[in-house]
């Protein structure tokens, strides 16, 4: 049965532009990415990185960096590291932009200990954060030795143009100024980069060269999302033309689609996908989608949470949600998947293997959640109680995260007292009757 509770200790930080895109650029270091566009309002564009520890009792985020990126509003983006180098891959119009992100480690000093967690737009955050250690805690460290903190630093490398916009492929000012990239995803094996937008393409690019791999004509309308097996063999896409469609990365043929029978005859259109480990065996995967009702009034549209066999595309199980969903996120170990919705702007924890509902958090956000990312299972250097976290994001210029409690269990000594006390009452009982 799934837990419901209000989003009060949620909040982690606020920025002062809307929020798009979210990327975990380390195991602890989350970037988050938006802006106002290239309107004149006086709203930044860019992205930030904040640094997420557990202080015993709740999530903390510490500022670390801001870029800006003028004019040009990130709306997408995808990171990857290896043991050399991380990259970052930004969505911007009709172009990706890719940084080189350099980072060091340096000693944090001890100015500004009795400053509070800042927001990007110079003001102290409203929920009271501490972006600092507390006094007597730093006055260890200057005993023992000043911090380690890692110091990150973007460096624009090569921008390509990924969509076109009208479809034929020219490259004028007018057809550019139509295009825009609507996702981006880098490969698990870092080594190709698939971009869609509004021409219904899917390019494939080497990475990080950037040279072109594949051009496929894959969809009559707008891309809405994209992501890559976790072998890195093929690629999934979901578009506005309602369809979703499996690819073979090495080849760009189709290898199969989605399809299924929806409930009571309504139309659902896919909006968003990843792919899943199984969680008892890695090298099989999962598609999870979430789609939403056609043709009724919007707040009373439905959504569906579905499972798909990674191998051959055949439906396994599906939850319906009785709102419109906005957000998808997986985490990489498979075990739990999270949704976002759109009007209510509550968040929602699955358990991956079975589709139930392991928690709920109601009016997360003020609006409609954009993004959502799992705090990773695997290496993960934030310890701390909860069996599963989601970090959500929203246009409202708020970056939350909520939490998993552990389920609650009997511990073995009770397990033992009950054993203990069932055999009795039924060696009694028995007795009792002679047997």
């Amino acid at each position: 049965m799934s837990r419901s509770r209000r989003n009060t200790e949620g909040l982690l930080a606020r920025v002062n532009f809307p929020l798009y895109s979210l990327q975990m650029l380390t195991s602890r270091h989350v970037l988050v990415a938006g802006g106002g566009g290239s309107a004149k309002t006086g709203v930044a564009n860019g992205f930030e990185v904040f640094e997420i520890t557990y202080d015993g009792k709740r999530y903390v985020a510490k500022e670390v960096v801001r870029h800006e990126t003028g004019p040009k509003v990130v709306m997408n983006c995808a990171a990857y590291s290896n043991n050399k180098y991380t990259y970052l891959a930004a969505g911007q119009e009709g172009h990706c932009q890719l940084y080189k992100v350099l980072i060091t480690v340096e000693k944090e000093g001890t100015a500004g200990s009795d400053e509070v967690n800042k927001g990007s737009n110079g003001l102290a955050d409203s929920s009271g954060l501490r972006n600092r250690k507390p006094e007597s805690k730093q006055s260890n460290d200057s005993k023992e030795g000043l911090a380690k903190v890692l110091k990150f630093e973007f460096v624009a490398a090569d921008s390509i143009l990924t969509d076109y916009g009208n479809k034929d492929g020219s490259t004028n000012e007018t057809n550019d100024s139509e295009a825009m990239q609507r996702v981006v995803r880098i490969s698990r094996c870092g080594k190709l980069m698939a971009c869609g937008g509004t021409d219904g393409h899917v390019r494939l690019w080497f990475f990080p060269s950037l040279t072109p791999h594949k051009d496929i004509e894959a969809h009559s309308k707008e891309l809405d999302d994209l992501d890559f097996s976790p072998n890195s063999k093929m690629l999934a896409s979901v578009s506005k033309d309602g369809k979703g469609l499996v690819w073979e990365v090495v080849t760009g043929k189709q290898s199969f689609d989605l399809k299924w029978t929806p409930p009571n005859g309504t139309k659902y259109l896919f909006k968003r996908c990843r792919f899943g480990v199984v969680e008892e065996n890695k090298r099989k995967s999962r598609i999870f989608t979430i789609s939403n009702s056609m043709g009724t009034n919007s707040k009373q549209a439905n959504g569906i949470v579905a499972q798909w066999d990674g191998e051959n595309g055949n439906r396994l199980r599906h939850v319906i949600v009785e709102e419109t969903l906005s957000a998808l996120a997986v985490r990489d170990d498979g075990r739990f998947l999270a949704v976002g919705t759109m009007f209510s702007g509550s968040v929602r924890i699955y358990i991956g293997f079975s589709l139930q509902c392991a928690m709920v958090v109601p009016q997360a956000h003020s609006t409609f959640v954009t993004a959502l990312e799992l705090l990773p299972a695997e290496g993960c250097a934030i310890s701390s109680n909860s069996e599963a976290a989601v970090i959500s994001i929203s246009i409202d210029n708020r970056i939350c995260i909520h939490n998993l409690p552990y389920r609650r269990t009997l511990p073995p000594w009770l397990v033992i007292i009950v054993i203990v006390i069932v055999l009795f009452l039924t060696f009694t009982f028995c007795s009792y009757l002679g047997l």
